[in-house]
């Protein structure tokens, strides 16, 4: 559910939105790019356009992974290069920036471009605990940030471990680096309304909030919450309740209508979990786990490789638990456990992770890890991206026939298979609706399609499913139906 909302379900109430007087509205990046193209089938780019033109005011933000861009790899300098350059051109204000290992060699590019096309360019530290990861740790990545001129600094505490004493220290602490602070935690550990609450006194500039209906568990906290408990405070941001309750209600009804009306939303990630305190596993990594460990009926060694991330994490160098390295880190745990032997089945991301390929670890790899995870090969030790030819000009020409805008050679760029798959279904959709099957229509098959595929890949562990078919709650059999039983009697 949090990526794959429809762009026609947001402008509705996009102009609602932009008259509440946010700091700004994250709409784009991370893994929603992805997903636009791969099972909306919406281009991601005209997503921003829309959204622009019924949000005037308030700036739109996006979540950019460094030289990951929007992937799950590097990528070379003149993709991200032009992937920045394009996104501010149609629309994004502001770029939040992060890199998983906290390598600012990662962040230059993109940063030095969004300050080059007159953006706001919002530097991030990924939060996580561990031996390395100190406050002078941290003040000193700020301090890095704030030496490429960064506008303000975010503390992204993906996995909702940031403790409201511990946020003090570090909001306190980063303050000192004359930046604004930006402070985005999520719920998962029921920590972050008290969290805030203490970094408000530390004197933090801007915090990360959803509206009720979508928040919670590994979302962020109620934006009608923290606007209530502030109120008469020092910090009371003055925002209208009722206009927060009357968009809150249209995502309810939106959620109810659309988005679960088989409760195929899993609940894990609507909960608290409290065993993140120890474990430290954001609930996108849990939930990778478990289908995991599903595929491999090895359901039941869950709590094996719930043991073992914290091990092959240190084995590592403690790099935090965000894309990429938390699929990193949570598969070669997974691997570990059910094959019997540490590190005997080694992914090719591992490899490369330990080669440097990823960037810098937090901390030194264990020596005797890295010995049999690469033996002899050499460790590279510069910026992962100069060893990375352009991409963009190396299109093939028969792709390029396919392109009808300039940002689909980075669509391509990014997603190769992907964009391919789009672009012929963009093809094909403009055939249909020539001969007139209206956007509702297709839209209305395109869900029941995604929730017949849902039904049964849930139902494929209880038994062969050859069929799913919707129960009509009209008494008259359908022309289809009857079609079907002449045939089977004939």
């Amino acid at each position: 559910m949090a990526t794959r909302m429809r762009t026609d379900s947001m402008l509705p109430i996009a102009e609602k939105i932009d008259q509440v007087g946010f700091f700004s509205l994250e709409v784009w990046g991370g893994a929603t790019f992805d997903v636009c193209i791969r099972f909306l089938g919406e281009d991601p780019w005209d997503r921003v356009r829309q959204l622009k033109k019924h949000i005037k005011k308030t700036p739109l933000q996006m979540l950019l992974r460094g030289q990951n861009i929007v992937g799950y790899k590097n990528y070379p300098d003149d993709v991200a290069v032009k992937f920045v350059e394009k996104a501010a051109e149609v629309g994004i204000d502001i770029f939040r920036i992060f890199d998983a290992l906290n390598d600012v060699r990662n962040l230059e590019t993109s940063i030095k471009t969004v300050k080059r096309v007159d953006k706001h360019a919002q530097g991030t530290i990924c939060y996580t605990i561990s031996p390395v990861h100190t406050i002078e740790h941290y003040v000193k990545v700020a301090k890095s940030l704030a030496e490429l001129d960064c506008d303000s600094i975010c503390i992204k505490d993906m996995a909702g471990m940031l403790a409201p004493q511990e946020a003090y220290k570090l909001v306190s602490a980063l303050k000192e680096v004359g930046l604004p602070v930006h402070l985005h935690c999520h719920a998962t550990s029921g920590m972050a309304l008290m969290t805030y609450l203490r970094a408000c006194d530390a004197g933090v500039d801007i915090i990360d909030t959803a509206f009720s209906p979508l928040a919670w568990g590994t979302s962020q906290p109620p934006v009608e919450t923290v606007v209530a408990a502030l109120r008469n405070t020092p910090y009371d941001p003055k925002l209208d309740m009722n206009l927060l309750v009357e968009i809150a209600e249209y995502f309810r009804g939106l959620r109810e209508k659309y988005y679960d009306p088989l409760r195929l939303i899993d609940p894990m990630s609507e909960k608290l979990d409290t065993g993140i305190l120890v474990h430290q596993i954001p609930g996108g990594m849990f939930s990778n786990l478990i289908s995991q460990l599903k595929e491999q009926n090895a359901t039941n060694r869950l709590k094996e490789v719930l043991e073992e991330v914290p091990k092959v994490r240190k084995d590592l160098g403690y790099p935090p638990l965000v894309t990429p390295t938390s699929q990193i880190v949570g598969t070669q745990a997974v691997f570990n456990v059910l094959s019997g032997e540490r590190y005997k089945i080694v992914p090719r991301e591992v490899k490369d992770y330990v080669k440097g390929l990823y960037g810098k670890p937090p901390a030194p790899i264990d020596k005797g890890v890295k010995k049999k995870i690469i033996r002899d090969e050499e460790v590279i030790t510069r910026r992962p991206a100069d060893l990375l030819k352009p991409q963009l000009a190396a299109i093939p020409k028969e792709v390029k026939c396919l392109f009808e805008k300039e940002e689909d050679a980075l669509t391509y760029a990014l997603f190769p298979q992907a964009a391919l798959d789009f672009f012929k279904k963009r093809v094909q959709k403009r055939k249909e609706e020539a001969i007139g099957i209206s956007e509702t229509e297709r839209q209305e098959l395109e869900e029941v399609a995604a929730v017949s595929t849902a039904i049964v890949t849930y139902l494929k562990s209880v038994g062969e499913v050859k069929a799913v078919i919707p129960l009509r709650r009209t008494k008259r059999i359908s022309d289809w139906a009857m079609a079907g039983r002449r045939e089977l009697i004939g």
